[in-house]
């Protein structure tokens, strides 16, 4: 399976290209459908010739909904960036941008959309030009319009070649889910979603999430009853034990006995000075956030200390 996360400015079209391609909704509330945007998370898949199962994060491009647009982003290894032809280059996908630099993100493909409104060609050479400047410079851009289906075969294909591209993740790293949704279902209890970027869950599983341990009753991916699955992965697991209230979008499942939990920890600031941080600047990891207190080490270095402790590792990316 690959997961692929859009992102965007609002109203540009990612719902409705994501439901062009997958044959699904991902608006699920009936406020999103009533306002016309996107406010939760939203997760359709579908089958792409030479890539297998791709699933999709639908973000909401609002800037209110920043934090949630960072939940789906955060986790997922690859980006489908929407610009629409009718509108020019537009704030939140500035924001966004800057968000998927900052973590790294090199992999994706820009889709122009809503090219039966008007010419695409200004608002495509606008966003490649925007998109140079950072992480996602070699992505390359599909004029598509997800009301006529023109385009969508070009745009599948573009999405198989990145698919098939992406690097493989390890089956026996350590497992380290970052939850994004948490719900009830009558018989089969507390059942949590998120993308899996690497390591595999199987049914019986424990893991740990903070002090305490939860058992793996079940799995679902894809709509699919599975025994295990491997990164990268969309995933819902149906827990057993004592599962803690605060398991939701600012908690992580991880492996037990393998993540330290760090409550202090240095890190390397890119793209501002340390010295102009806030003092309690809001961390963004994974699909969670987290309040902090910083004290900055030099123009480009800063202690942060949480205010919960997140399993982190040399490496880890974070805004």
């Amino acid at each position: 399976m690959h997961v692929i996360a859009t992102a965007g400015h609002v109203d540009h079209g990612k719902s409705t290209l994501v439901h062009a391609l997958t044959g699904s909704d991902p608006d699920r509330l009936a406020e999103e459908h009533r306002r016309g945007l996107s406010i939760e998370l939203g997760y359709c898949w579908t089958t792409l010739p030479g890539a297998g199962d791709v699933a999709f994060v639908d973000v909401p491009g609002h800037e209110r909904f920043l934090s949630t647009m960072l939940a789906g982003v955060g986790p997922a290894p690859a980006v489908l960036f929407v610009v629409a032809a009718d509108d020019p280059w537009m704030p939140q996908a500035a924001e966004h941008l800057a968000a998927l630099h900052a973590l790294g993100v090199e992999h994706g493909v820009l889709a122009v959309t809503r090219s039966d409104l008007a010419d695409p060609a200004a608002a495509k050479e606008r966003a490649l030009a925007e998109l140079r400047r950072t992480s996602l410079g070699g992505a390359p851009a599909v004029v598509v319009s997800g009301r006529t289906g023109e385009g969508l075969d070009q745009l599948r294909a573009a999405l198989a070649d990145l698919a098939a591209a992406l690097p493989s993740p390890d089956p026996a790293a350590d497992v380290r889910l970052w939850v994004d949704r948490r719900f009830h279902v009558h018989g089969a209890g507390t059942v949590v979603t998120g993308t899996l970027p690497a390591g595999t869950i199987r049914v019986g599983d424990k893991l740990a999430t903070g002090a305490e341990l939860v058992r793996v009753r079940g799995m679902e991916s894809l709509g699919r009853t599975v025994a295990e699955v491997s990164g990268v992965a969309r995933v819902a697991l149906s827990l057993g034990g004592n599962v803690p209230a605060q398991l939701d979008r600012s908690g992580v499942l991880v492996s037990p006995d393998r993540w330290l939990l760090p409550a202090t920890f240095d890190a390397r600031v890119s793209g501002d000075d340390a010295q102009r941080l806030p003092e309690r600047p809001l961390l963004h990891i994974g699909a969670t956030s987290a309040g902090t207190h910083a004290r900055p080490l030099g123009d480009d270095l800063v202690r942060l200390s949480l205010e919960s402790p997140l399993p982190l590792r040399i490496g880890d990316r974070a805004l």
